[in-house]
């Protein structure tokens, strides 16, 4: 494998350019849980710049806050202490529907809601709104069904008749159905067979082409973080330590990850990439 030099010092994080304006900041921020009288700070002056229509794999090791992260983006957690701003506008300061309106996020699990039909799912967002009528909300629900690849035909169709690839997708069709310009992705393939994550890796490619999508993923799959990253920010001591492509990360010199990419499973993913298409 040939990599660049190793990395040994800490990056901070930050796009390309101080000037140019980003998807999402994040600054001096800490993230404190109490429990049981004591308190434990998970993210420590952590900072963080995603510029628009990069796609940034977050990893790190257990309880470095990760998925944490991506709900205080989203507004669903709030931090002890810094700012979060999306497109300019702090998250602190957006209402629910502003928040709905900038970022979609697809949950591990898809959390559909299991009394809900596939068109109902998808639709919800919109119908929490009460700003369209019926049929027009109807009618974009079943835009975003096929957008993710499937047919009207499994609209009336309920969650528990679905494969996990399939409530994948219907999950990700409710996150886009607001047309958000970003994604933030909770272990988007996990549960899934090694085809229908690739599938799903392909449709997320082809939906941050057409759309013009600003994505932040949380993932343990190293598949597709080489699959589909331009960005990867590690995180360790309660910070992102470093942020580059996944060639740049790989030289990073750090424990986790000569642990996670430069282990076992990292050279199986590595090996699988190289191996040419039959």
């Amino acid at each position: 494998m040939n990599v660049a030099p190793p990395i040994a010092a800490e990056v901070f994080a930050s796009s390309p350019d101080e000037g140019t304006p980003s998807a999402i900041e994040v600054e001096k921020l800490w993230t404190v849980f109490t429990q049981a009288g004591r308190e434990t700070v998970i993210h420590k002056d952590l900072d963080l710049r995603i510029a628009y229509g990069e796609i940034v794999s977050l990893v790190g090791g257990s309880g470095t806050g990760k998925t944490t992260l991506l709900r205080q983006i989203l507004g669903m957690q709030t931090p002890a202490r810094g700012q979060i701003t999306v497109q300019g506008h702090a998250v602190a300061t957006l209402t629910a529907r502003g928040a709905a309106r900038r970022v979609g996020m697809l949950f591990q699990h898809g959390a559909l809601f299991s009394a809900f039909s596939v068109l109902e799912n998808i639709a919800f967002p919109l119908q929490e709104l009460k700003l369209l009528p019926d049929d027009l909300i109807r009618d974009i629900a079943l835009v975003k069904l096929q957008m993710v690849g499937l047919e009207a035909k499994h609209a009336s169709k309920m969650p528990a008749d679905l494969s996990g690839g399939m409530v994948k997708r219907v999950a990700l069709a409710r996150a886009l159905v607001m047309d958000p310009p970003l994604l933030m992705l909770d272990e988007p393939t996990a549960g899934l067979d090694p085809e229908s994550s690739d599938s799903f890796c392909d449709l997320l490619k082809d939906l941050h082409q057409e759309l013009g999508l600003t994505v932040v993923m949380v993932t343990h799959d190293l598949d597709s973080i080489f699959a589909l990253s331009t960005q990867v920010a590690v995180l360790a001591k309660q910070k992102v330590v470093f942020k580059g492509s996944p060639q740049e990360v790989l030289a990073f010199q750090h424990p986790f990850v000569e642990h996670f990419f430069l282990g076992e499973r990292g050279q199986r993913a590595m090996t699988a990439l190289r191996a040419p298409a039959i």
